[in-house]
C-alpha cells in the first residue's frame, strides 16, 4: 500500500492499530509472526573458502603444479632429501603469501550490513496499551505508535499521524542536504500507477533519518528488511562484485600460458621419445619428461603474481600518502582506465553545509540579527554552530559579520514565539529592547512579504509600494534562477508585551527588512579538478536526490552540464523504459530527485555500455551503487560507515579533487604493471626458446634449478622496481584505455616476442662460447651469467615502451638498487663454492665474465635502435 496517499483513518485501519497504539499481547504476537526489526545479514565465506578462493585463480594453480613438479623432479634427480623440495617451498610461499595478502585486502563486505545496523535507533518511545513506554527498537511491529523528538533516529518506516513542526533529515537515505518539513496531509495523485519520489512523501517518516526539529507521532508501516534502508541492505546483499579490468587481463594471461605450457611439453615430449626412435628405456622416458618440465618452468612467470601484488601493495601506499585509501588491491588500477565517475552531488561535490551566499536589504546588520534571534540555532563559545542547516546557516553568517549569537542572547532574550509552522511556513520571536518589545519574523519570502505593510528605507519604516514589492519579488526570483533557497524576514515594534503569542497576534502589520539567500555550495577545488577529469576523458555525471533546479545550477557552475547534455528526474527516470533508457543516457548528465535503485540502474547502463564506471558518494543510499560500480568511492569524512564498507576506495579528505590524483596514480601503475608484464614474459619467452634450440640441437643450456633462480631473483627484483617508476610525461593528457584492450595490446605482444628472441639468440651465443672454452659444464655457466646479465639490463629498457631511456628525465634509484644486487647474487651463485656446486657451475675467469657481461649489456643499443625505427613508423 502507497500509505503517503492514504488518510490517517485509513493507514491505522490497515495496520489494525489505533491512535492509542497496540496492547503488548498483540505487539508480542505480532513480532512472533513477522520477527525483529533488524536487518538481515549476508552470507559470510569461512576464512578457510575466503583463503581457497584467493587460490582458484588460474595463475596460482600453474604455480601450484609448478611446485609440485618441480618437487617431483628434484626427487627424481637426488632423492628424498630436504635440498629437494627447496624450490617447491620458494613457489608455495610466493602462493601464500599472495592469497593471505588477497583475503586480507578484500574481507570487507560483511560489514556493510553491520554499519547498517549500527545506524538504526537502540530503543524507541512507543505508545502500548495507551501508555508512552521505551521498547528496544529491534521489537517494534507494524501498527506501533512511535513519538518522534528532536535528535531521535526513525527505528523504522511509518505514515506521521501527529505533527509539531517536524522536520528530520534524511540526506543519508535520498542525498536532500535540506531537512525535510513533514506534514500529515494526504499526498494526491493524479495518477496512482505512479510513485513519488522518496524526498516528496513529506508524510512518511524512514529507518535511519534523524528528526533535527519539532516532535511528531507515527504509525509503523514496515519493519526490518521491509523498510527502505532494508531494500538498500537487500541490494547491498544481492549486488555482485565484478572482476576488475586487470583480474580479467591475469585470467586471460593465464589461460593463454596454461595453453602455452601444455602445447610445449607434450611438444618437447613428443620430439624426445620420436627421437630414441624404437629405443625408449626408462632413462629416455625420464630424461623426455625432465626437458619437458624444464620447459614448462621457463614458461611459468613464477614471479608474475607476487610482482603484480606488490606492486599494487606500492601503490595502495602511495595513494594512502594522498589521502585516498584502497580497500582493494586490485581496484587500484581500475580507477585509471575509469571513463565515467557517476557522483553524488551532496557531500562530494558540494560541502554538505547551508551557506548564506546573498542577501537583499538596506541594513545588512540588522538582517542578520534578526534572522539569528529568529532562529533555533545555537553559537558555542568554541565559535561552532549546532542546530537545523539552514538556521545554522543564518548564525553563522551573523558570526562572520562580527554578530555573535551569544551576546545578541544576553541583550535581547526571547520572551515569547509562535513556532515554525509547515503550514504558514514562518516563525516568530519577541525579545526585550530597552523600553518596546520588538518582533523578528522570519519565513517563505511569498508569504513574509504579503504580511508586510512598509518597509526600512534610511533605517526608518515607510510605507510599502507596489513599486518596492516587486523589487523585492525581482530580487527573490534571481535568487531563485540561481537555486539559492531563500528566506523573508520583517519585523514590528510594540510598547508593551504582546498579550497573545498566537502566530494570528503576532504576524501582520511587518516591516520588510531584507532577503537572505542560500545554498550547499560547491568545494572549491571540484571545478578545477572536474576539468582535469575532462581533460583525462573522463565524463562526470551527478546523481542528487536534491530538487532539479539545484542541481541544474550546481552542474553548471562545474562545467558538469553542457554542450548538449539533459537533466532529468528520477520520476521522468522511472516513465522510461529499459530501451528508451539506453537510447537517452548517453546525452544525461544530471539527475536529480533520484532513489537509490536509480543509482544502480544508472551505474548499470553505463557498465552494459562497456565503460569502466566508478561511482563516488557519502550516504546510505549511495551504496548499492557504489558495490555496483567498477569501482565504488566513499567519503571518509561525512560519509556513513555502509558506504565506507562498501567501497572500494575511500577519500579521507572528502575532496573530490583526490580522485584526479588516483586517477593518474591508477594510470601509472597499470603502465608499470606492463612493464614488469613485458619483462617477465620477455624472459620466459628467452628461456623457452633458448631450451627449445638447445634440445633440439641435443644439449643442456639452462637446467630447471637455474630458471628457477633467474625467475624468482634475478627477474623478480628488478620487476618488483619499475613498479616504482615515475608517470610518464602527458598521461593524464590521453584517453582512457578500453577495457577490453588485452594484455598484449598497444604493440606489447610484438615487442615481448622480439625482445625474447633477442636475449636467445645472445645466451645461445653465450653458450658456445663457454662449451669452446671449457666444456658443455663451462657454456652452461656462461649461458646462465648471460642470460642473468641480460635481464638485469634489459629491465632498464622496460621503463619506457617507446621512449628512449636516455630522455626520460629522471633517475629510477630503485631499479639501480635492484640491478646491482641482482648482479651480485648471479656473481655469489657462480663464485661462492658450495653454491656453485648445488647449481652445477665450472669456475669462471676474468674474460668469461667479461664476454657474458658484454653481450648482456647489447640488448640496450639493439632495443634502444628498434623503439627509434617504432617512433619514426609512428609518426608516419
Amino acid at each position: 500500500m502507497k500509505f503517503y496517499c492514504r488518510s490517517i483513518e485509513e493507514v491505522l485501519d490497515s495496520t489494525k492499530s489505533s491512535p492509542n497504539g497496540l496492547t503488548t499481547e498483540e505487539a508480542e504476537k505480532r513480532l512472533a509472526e513477522n520477527g525483529k526489526n533488524k536487518l538481515k545479514e549476508g552470507k559470510k565465506d569461512s576464512l578457510v573458502v575466503r583463503f581457497l578462493k584467493q587460490l582458484a585463480d588460474p595463475m596460482i594453480i600453474i604455480l601450484l603444479v609448478a611446485a609440485v613438479v618441480s618437487g617431483v623432479l628434484e626427487v627424481m634427480a637426488h632423492g628424498l632429501t630436504l635440498d629437494a623440495f627447496t624450490d617447491s617451498i620458494i613457489i608455495l610461499a610466493v602462493v601464500i603469501f599472495n592469497a593471505v595478502l588477497g583475503v586480507y585486502q578484500e574481507s570487507k563486505a560483511e560489514k556493510a550490513i553491520e554499519a547498517l545496523q549500527e545506524m538504526a535507533a537502540a530503543t524507541s518511545k512507543v505508545i502500548r496499551d495507551g501508555k508512552l513506554v521505551h521498547v528496544r527498537s529491534e521489537d517494534l511491529v507494524v501498527g506501533d505508535i512511535v513519538v518522534l523528538e528532536a535528535g531521535d533516529a526513525v527505528p523504522a518506516d511509518g505514515r506521521l499521524i501527529e505533527n509539531a513542526s517536524l522536520k528530520i533529515e534524511e540526506a543519508a537515505l535520498t542525498g536532500e542536504s535540506v531537512p525535510v518539513n513533514k506534514f500529515i496531509d494526504i499526498i494526491n495523485l493524479s495518477d496512482e500507477s505512479k510513485d513519488v519520489p522518496l524526498g516528496d512523501r513529506a508524510n512518511m517518516v524512514y529507518m535511519g533519518s534523524t528528526v533535527v526539529y519539532g516532535r511528531g507521532t507515527a504509525v509503523i508501516t514496515a519493519t526490518g528488511m521491509e523498510t527502505e534502508m532494508g531494500k538498500i541492505a537487500d541490494a547491498l546483499v544481492q549486488a555482485e562484485e565484478g572482476k576488475t579490468p586487470l583480474q580479467l587481463k591475469l585470467a586471460q594471461l593465464s589461460k593463454i600460458l596454461t595453453w602455452l605450457v601444455l602445447g610445449i611439453c607434450v611438444l618437447i615430449f613428443g620430439v624426445k621419445l620420436i627421437g630414441a626412435g624404437g629405443n625408449i628405456t626408462a632413462d629416455v622416458f625420464v630424461d623426455s619428461f625432465m626437458v619437458a618440465v624444464s620447459l614448462a618452468v621457463a614458461a611459468i612467470p613464477e614471479g608474475l603474481v607476487a610482482v603484480v601484488t606488490v606492486v599494487l601493495s606500492m601503490g595502495v601506499s602511495n595513494m594512502s600518502k594522498k589521502n585516498a585509501i584502497i580497500r582493494k588491491l586490485t581496484a587500484v588500477e581500475t580507477l585509471g582506465c575509469a571513463q565515467i565517475i557517476c557522483s553524488d552531488k551532496t557531500g562530494t561535490l558540494t560541502q554538505n553545509k547551508m551557506t548564506v551566499v546573498d542577501s537583499y536589504g538596506e541594513d545588512t546588520s540588522l538582517l542578520a540579527s534578526a534572522m539569528a534571534l529568529c532562529s533555533d540555532a545555537q553559537l558555542n563559545p568554541d565559535g561552532k554552530v549546532e542546530g537545523e542547516p539552514t538556521e545554522a546557516a543564518l548564525v553563522e553568517w551573523a558570526a562572520k559579520l562580527g554578530i555573535s549569537k551569544i551576546e545578541l542572547k544576553e541583550k535581547f532574550p526571547r520572551c515569547g514565539e509562535a513556532p515554525f509552522d509547515s503550514g504558514r511556513k514562518m516563525m516568530s520571536s519577541v525579545h526585550p529592547n530597552g523600553n518596546e518589545f520588538v518582533q523578528y519574523t522570519k519565513g517563505a519570502p511569498d508569504v513574509v512579504v504579503g504580511l508586510c505593510t512598509h518597509y526600512l528605507k534610511d533605517g526608518k519604516p515607510v510605507l510599502m509600494t507596489d513599486e518596492y514589492r516587486q523589487e523585492i519579488l525581482s530580487a527573490n526570483k534571481s535568487f531563485a534562477d540561481r537555486a539559492l533557497r531563500v528566506l523573508a524576514c520583517g519585523m514590528r515594534t510594540y510598547t508593551a508585551e504582546p498579550e497573545s503569542y498566537e502566530a494570528e497576534a503576532l504576524e501582520h502589520d511587518l516591516c520588510f527588512i531584507g532577503l537572505s539567500a542560500m545554498i550547499d555550495p560547491v568545494r572549491p577545488e571540484v571545478k578545477v579538478a572536474i576539468e582535469k577529469c575532462r581533460s583525462a576523458g573522463i565524463r562526470p555525471i551527478m546523481i542528487t536526490g536534491d530538487h532539479v533546479d539545484t542541481a541544474v545550477a550546481i552542474a553548471k557552475e562545474l562545467g558538469i552540464l553542457g554542450g548538449g547534455a539533459k537533466a532529468i528526474t528520477g520520476a521522468q527516470l522511472n516513465e522510461m523504459s529499459d530501451e528508451e533508457f539506453e537510447k537517452e543516457f548517453m546525452n544525461i548528465s544530471v539527475y536529480a530527485r533520484v532513489q537509490p535503485e536509480h543509482k544502480t540502474r544508472i551505474v548499470n547502463a553505463w557498465r552494459g555500455a562497456g565503460y569502466i564506471t566508478a561511482m563516488t558518494g557519502d550516504g546510505v543510499n549511495d551504496a548499492p551503487s557504489i558495490k555496483a560500480a567498477d569501482i565504488g568511492v566513499g567519503m571518509g569524512i561525512t560519509g556513513t560507515d555502509v558506504t565506507k564498507n562498501v567501497a572500494d576506495m575511500v577519500l579521507a579528505d572528502d575532496n573530490f579533487a583526490t580522485i584526479v590524483g588516483a586517477v593518474e596514480e591508477g594510470r601509472r601503475i597499470y603502465d608499470n604493471i606492463r612493464k614488469a608484464i613485458q619483462f617477465l614474459l620477455g624472459s620466459n619467452i628467452s628461456e623457452v626458446i633458448s631450451i627449445f634450440v638447445a634440445t633440439l640441437m641435443g644439449f643442456e643450456i639452462l637446467a630447471p634449478v637455474h630458471l628457477l633462480w633467474i625467475n624468482l631473483v634475478t627477474d623478480s627484483f628488478p620487476a618488483l622496481a619499475l613498479g616504482v617508476e615515475k608517470a610518464e610525461p602527458g598521461i593524464m593528457d590521453r584517453k582512457p584505455r578500453n577495457s577490453k584492450d588485452g594484455v598484449f595490446s598497444g604493440g606489447l605482444g610484438f615487442d615481448v616476442a622480439y625482445q625474447g628472441l633477442m636475449v636467445s639468440v645472445l645466451v645461445l651465443a653465450s653458450y658456445f662460447i663457454g662449451a669452446n672454452m671449457g666444456g658443455r659444464d663451462h657454456g652452461m655457466t656462461m649461458a646462465f651469467l648471460t642470460m642473468s646479465m641480460a635481464e638485469i639490463f634489459h629491465s632498464f629498457n622496460m621503463r619506457s615502451q617507446r621512449k628512449s631511456i636516455f630522455t626520460l628525465g629522471h633517475n629510477n634509484v630503485a631499479l639501480w638498487i635492484a640491478g646491482i644486487g641482482a648482479i651480485a647474487a648471479t656473481v655469489l651463485v657462480c663464485e661462492v663454492e658450495f653454491l656453485a656446486n648445488a647449481f652445477g657451475f665450472t669456475p669462471v675467469g676474468i674474460e668469461e665474465f667479461a664476454i657474458a657481461a658484454a653481450l648482456g649489456v647489447l640488448v640496450i643499443p639493439i632495443v634502444e635502435i628498434v623503439k627509434l625505427i617504432q617512433r619514426v613508423f609512428a609518426k608516419k
